[in-house]
């Protein structure tokens, strides 16, 4: 048994400035909700936070094709229209628009999640979250899926240089198919995906007769759920089968993929997990004091999104957080309850849930001012300060 748990936590507040487009169900702002959630339950008082290195391309190629890298490092909105062949070719376009920052975000999210890898591989933390991380869709010569750049297979590429065998978790309602693809021919990875399958369902793989191939035959654990399951059915499935998978394959490191998109009322999700339900997943992935890299992924509904990976920070650092929301920047989202847990029956929205026009158009201006806001925030008080001043450690990371 550890005596207590080392924590580092990694963010950096342009990555929830980016914005993908009108309409667009990915809005990156949770990022920002859920930071200030962490802060407003004062959280960041029990972890080490970290400002994550943007990624150079080399790094980003340790996975993916150069070619697709250099392209993604040079296409703005105002150059896309010259390159049609190429924005088919990476699979850029409705799902995975090109945006201002595109590059700089894939740089910022993947940097948390090879920067948690490197201070778990130097032991110097037990778990490492980055909720701006676990974009598990991207593939090595394409986007997909909202996700460019795969942060998952190059934190598990990291890990593997300290541990014979790495063990994936993936809770995202959607199969994590770039993570099981990459590593689907090595018994090295161990990649066990609870999803959303049939119905033609995003992205249409994770059948449960995908088991791996050659040395990776029967390292790819898939488990097709369909919709409405709930918690009591989830996390039975659940610990079953991770609880024989780490007895079975004794993994030196877990990577938990932590997508909230397996939330009742989710936009885009068709599950009925309540908070405290995901969240007994990653309490149960604690338990076995391996060491553990923790990421976000998808998640649509944004103020329940914010509110799982606060409760879920919580639970890694053994934190029961109370009900009721404390005030913070973006308390306004959390009307009228202002509550961390939500009533069950508000969970599930109606049917014409999902709107014709965009959020964030409603007010352009106010959008505006709020990520200017956001940029002032994250430098004015980020609380790089006494014992958790590590800002000026990142090099050695």
């Amino acid at each position: 048994m550890r005596s207590k748990d080392r924590i580092s936590y990694f963010y950096d507040g342009d990555v929830g400035s980016v914005y993908f487009g009108p309409n667009h169900p990915m809005k990156p702002h949770r990022l920002c909700m859920t930071h200030h959630l962490v802060l407003s339950y004062k959280l960041h008082q029990k972890m080490e936070i970290y400002r994550p290195h943007k990624a150079y391309p080399v790094e980003l190629a340790q996975f993916h094709s150069a070619d697709y890298v250099d392209f993604l490092h040079r296409i703005t909105p105002d150059t896309q229209h010259m390159f049609s062949d190429e924005l088919v070719k990476y699979n850029l376009g409705e799902d995975c628009p090109v945006f201002e920052n595109l590059f700089e975000f894939c740089q910022i999210y993947a940097g948390g999640t090879i920067d948690a890898a490197c201070r778990l591989n130097n032991q110097l933390c037990d778990i490492a979250i980055n909720w701006a991380g676990g974009l598990h869709h991207a593939k090595k010569c394409e986007a997909s899926g909202f996700c460019y750049i795969n942060d998952l297979v190059l934190g598990i590429l990291e890990l593997l240089k300290h541990h014979a065998r790495v063990l994936y978790i993936d809770i995202d309602v959607h199969h994590g198919d770039g993570v099981e693809e990459a590593f689907y021919f090595t018994d090295r990875v161990m990649t066990v995906s609870f999803h959303k399958y049939g119905d033609m369902f995003f992205p249409g793989t994770g059948d449960v007769k995908e088991t791996g191939e050659r040395e990776g035959k029967y390292y790819a654990i898939n488990v097709p759920l369909k919709d409405g399951i709930d918690d009591t059915s989830f996390t039975r499935l659940f610990k079953s089968i991770i609880s024989k998978v780490v007895e079975t394959y004794v993994p030196g490191v877990i990577v938990l993929q932590c997508g909230a998109d397996s939330l009742a009322g989710d936009r885009l999700g068709c599950f009925n997990l309540s908070i405290d339900g995901h969240a007994e997943c990653v309490r149960f992935v604690k338990k076995f004091n391996l060491p553990l890299l923790v990421t976000g992924g998808g998640g649509y509904t944004k103020e329940n999104v914010a509110r799982c990976w606060a409760v879920e920070t919580g639970v890694l650092l053994d934190t029961e957080l109370p009900n009721e929301i404390p005030d913070n920047e973006y308390i306004k989202y959390f009307s009228p309850e202002y509550s961390l847990r939500i009533p069950s029956g508000h969970i599930v929205p109606p049917d014409f849930y999902i709107p014709d026009f965009d959020e964030d158009e409603q007010n352009p201006d106010e959008r505006m001012d709020q990520h200017t806001q956001d940029k002032q925030i994250q430098r004015d008080d980020e609380y790089y300060e006494g014992d958790h001043d590590n800002d000026q450690n990142m090099e050695d990371v």
